[in-house]
């Protein structure tokens, strides 16, 4: 018994000795990385005194403390940022569809402010800003070496003022000016028509009025057009769309699918994942779809299509988009602010990233630039479209159609007219409703 009891002793020593040996270099090198983090917080309260004390004019120990913070956010990536209590409280208002500004959505590239999108009806969609655009001047004053919150605050100022931005765009030789009034945003998270027998569905942003917008206005058009056997599909345009919330992005989602994954996300934790999936129910009544998607359509917009795209339910068409993969999580703090940190990457439902890569549209469509005609050029074109035999003197009538078949071929060629002009409107637009057009017709015959 006394063996026993000194062997099972043994075997207790024996393994404090290896938790020791183990255990003891692990505690050691926590101590030393803890040791590293505290010498840095003494460096960083070390500059903080030096620059409250010495520097050449006396500044705000708070001013210093939110910058320093600020620029240990946007020292991680683009979209990590520190929200000073004004920004917090304008992020919130701008998540129920209502603020101030001119109405563009911007990111930083190599230091300079590019434009990821303006946003329809906005001061800066009416003055012509386009998505790609970089904002290198405001007010004459340089933007480079800014960062991007200090940019934008630049950009901001009391509704009704102008503003000057200096832009540098693809295409141009030289930069140009383009003057802006501050006004207040209010966005219209869904805009939609009907395009003769196809809805438009043209959704702005993803805030919290765009899934209950999106439901009213599709059932409003289908309701016009005489019920869902009148139409012949739907296009959801997401151009130029720069995200917004990730609920909406799935709810907008699950409007047309009936089952299967929309968007999964994965942290640096695998356990901290999410997964959504459609619930039963569409909205369209499995009527074809097509997104129409750009250079401008990022984040939420990103999600909806790259779902859609992945479970077949809509062909997408246009350019690659922006490329933004990533969650950002807002996280309170005291004294009012915010923080933004991106916490997850987000995955299609076939395990896709599209960070830095963008949703490759299924049919590339290049939206050409506009040229504008000459008055000269615009009366001739006119000219020549109107002459036909119909116009010559004398000519003989067709006695071959009933007034019902020759009303039923004006309606057609008017619709037709409808469409060449759409295409000198909005050539991507006019493809895609040409695509739903095209299945409608194989579906009838079959």
């Amino acid at each position: 018994m006394k063996k026993f009891v000194m062997a099972a002793l043994g075997g207790t020593l024996a393994g404090a000795v290896v938790t020791t040996q183990i255990a003891g270099p692990l505690l050691a090198q926590e101590s030393a990385r803890n040791s590293g983090v505290y010498e840095q917080l003494d460096l960083f309260g070390d500059i903080f005194e030096r620059i409250r004390s010495q520097y050449v004019e006396e500044v705000e120990a708070n001013e210093l403390i939110e910058a320093a913070i600020d620029g240990m956010l946007t020292s991680l990536d683009p979209h990590s940022n520190y929200l000073s209590p004004d920004d917090a409280a304008q992020m919130r208002v701008q998540t129920r569809g209502e603020f101030g500004g001119l109405g563009i959505e911007v990111t930083q590239e190599e230091g300079f402010v590019k434009v990821v999108s303006p946003i329809d009806g906005t001061p800066a969609d009416d003055a012509g800003i386009e998505a790609g655009d970089f904002i290198t001047h405001v007010d004459g004053e340089s933007m480079l070496g800014l960062t991007l919150d200090e940019a934008v605050t630049k950009m901001r100022g009391p509704v009704g003022s102008d503003i000057i931005i200096t832009v540098v765009r693809e295409g141009e030789q030289e930069p140009f000016d383009v003057t802006i009034t501050r006004d207040t945003i209010e966005l219209q998270a869904v805009r939609s028509r009907a395009q003769g027998e196809t809805v438009v569905l043209r959704i702005t942003t993803f805030n919290d009025k765009t899934t209950p917008n999106l439901i009213e206005k599709l059932q409003a058009e289908v309701e016009t057009l005489g019920g869902m056997e009148n139409v012949d599909g739907f296009v959801l345009d997401l151009r130029n769309n720069p995200g917004g919330l990730l609920t909406q992005a799935i709810r907008v989602s699950d409007q047309f699918l009936e089952e299967g994954e929309i968007v999964s996300t994965r942290g640096r934790d695998i356990a901290d994942g999410d997964r959504f999936n459609a619930t039963p129910g569409d909205l369209a009544e499995g009527k074809p779809m097509v997104v129409l998607i750009n250079g401008g359509s990022a984040s939420a917009s990103e999600i909806v299509a790259g779902a859609l795209q992945d479970h077949r339910r809509a062909i997408v068409v246009g350019t690659k988009s922006f490329g933004k993969g990533s969650v950002q999580t807002v996280m309170p703090l005291r004294g009012d602010g915010a923080m933004r940190l991106t916490t997850a990457r987000y995955y299609t439902p076939s395990g896709r990233s599209i960070q830095a890569l963008g949703v490759s549209p299924d049919i590339v469509v290049e939206q050409p630039r506009r040229r504008v005609e000459t008055e000269e050029e615009e009366e001739a074109r006119s000219a020549a479209r109107s002459r036909s035999e119909a116009d010559l003197r004398g000519r003989l009538n067709n006695d071959s159609l009933s007034e019902d078949e020759v009303r039923q071929i004006e309606e057609d060629r008017a619709k037709a007219e409808a469409a060449a002009e759409l295409r000198e409107e909005d050539y991507q637009l006019a493809y895609a409703i040409d695509i739903l057009k095209g299945l409608n017709a194989i579906g009838s015959a079959e």
